[in-house]
């Protein structure tokens, strides 16, 4: 009998997806799992894993495959990225800020620059990640004060950037500067540089964190640092901010994905053990408290993820997708902060004990409310755009 059936064949591309997805899930299992743990609470880089995801091309999961990349749509990217979040989030943070370096040079480039620089970020012989914050500037990029002055064939760069990711394993950064201070509107006079570490440009200081222990986090410090001026990035002074935008678009569904992955680990976490501890003659999992908290964490997993997913399709699409990754960023993050808490409640005294993961989401979930534009931003921007698709 010939069964007609309307079921396609997998595609070429989501081939490559299930083969991708795959290969991450048995790193994560075999190589970083393991050693979360142990790393974390030792606030060690993880060395041996970075060396893993360079042999699987995670350095290059999104840069063209002309560049020796892997050529991964958004959309999947995010689904890597949850999944690494969910087993642990440092580990997530240490390409992502490399990718939206290699972003910004693969859309804003030169020719030129995307030559010499793509394929060394792909390899993950040079990486590194993006320079933008300062001691007193986060969410105001317009008010940095690190400059580059042109002098010849060359910028005179000076200034101090701050929380910058990867900063002490990193030997590339995105670095955003101001190369006309006086300059109206700020952002006219804003530029971005590909800088490598070299005399004139050292590391501060290692700052130390609550959590997100395992990838480093430091103060970059420029004196009188020359870059050669074909490393302006686009070759155009005046488009720095630009420039920050068109990464920051890829960070913040990054930064989404991780808070999908962090939710779903502390949903996951709360499951296992609500079945297990046993009060009151019973599984805490049928006391009503209970059961209502696992409920919320159920559908905000749900919902943080489909606004991820669609977050990562406008990217996917190359469409402007700020509002959508803005609001993907919002919800998400606040779900990983709400089910990392609620987690910890249902877990009692052991989720305080560092013997237990939940101990470990609970202190990772906040940055994420922070990072990639604060979540009160996040808002701002959402309503901004929000009554630009509805004017009247």
């Amino acid at each position: 009998m010939n069964v007609i059936t309307d079921i396609e064949p997998p595609s070429a591309e989501q081939e490559q997806e299930r083969l991708v997805l795959a290969s991450v899930d048995r790193f994560l299992e075999r190589h970083v799992r393991p050693v979360a743990m142990k790393l974390e609470h030792d606030d060690e880089y993880p060395a041996e894993i970075v060396e893993r995801m360079k042999e699987l091309g995670l350095f290059g999961a999104v840069i063209g495959a002309e560049y020796g990349g892997l050529g991964l749509r958004p959309s999947t990217y995010v689904r890597i990225i949850e999944r690494i979040a969910a087993v642990w989030m440092s580990v997530s943070g240490i390409i992502n800020s490399h990718l939206i370096m290699a972003r910004i040079v693969e859309r804003m480039g030169t020719p030129a620059q995307k030559q010499a620089f793509l394929p060394r970020f792909a390899s993950g012989e040079l990486r590194g990640g993006l320079a933008l914050t300062e001691p007193d500037c986060g969410t105001d990029l317009q008010a940095i004060r690190t400059t580059a002055r042109r002098v010849g064939d060359d910028y005179i760069v000076n200034g101090t950037k701050t929380w910058i990711s990867n900063g002490i394993e990193g030997g590339c950064f995105a670095l955003l500067v101001k190369t006309d201070p006086t300059a109206e509107p700020r952002h006219k006079g804003m530029s971005m540089l590909l800088a490598e570490k070299g005399p004139g440009f050292r590391v501060g200081r290692k700052l130390e964190k609550l959590g997100y222990k395992g990838i480093d986090s430091a103060e970059l410090v420029f004196e009188d640092y020359r870059v050669p001026a074909d490393r302006l990035i686009g070759g155009v002074e005046g488009r720095g901010m630009m420039c920050a935008i068109s990464g920051l678009e890829l960070g913040r569904v990054n930064v989404a994905a991780r808070g999908v992955g962090i939710a779903q680990a502390a949903l996951d976490e709360a499951v296992r053990y609500s079945q297990q501890r046993r009060t009151f003659g019973k599984p805490i999992c049928e006391h009503q408290a209970v059961a209502l908290k696992l409920g919320d964490m159920a559908t905000r997993v749900t919902a943080a993820r489909l606004l991820t997913e669609n977050a990562a399709r406008a990217l996917d699409r190359d469409e402007r997708s700020d509002y959508e990754a803005g609001m993907a960023k919002l919800f998400a993050t606040e779900a990983a902060l709400e089910n990392a808490t609620e987690a910890m409640r249902i877990f009692g005294g052991y989720g305080y004990s560092k013997e237990f993961v939940v101990e470990r989401l609970y202190r990772d979930a906040p940055l994420l409310v922070i990072g990639e534009g604060t979540n009160e931003m996040q808002r701002l921007l959402i309503a901004r755009r929000l009554i630009e698709r509805n004017r009247i």
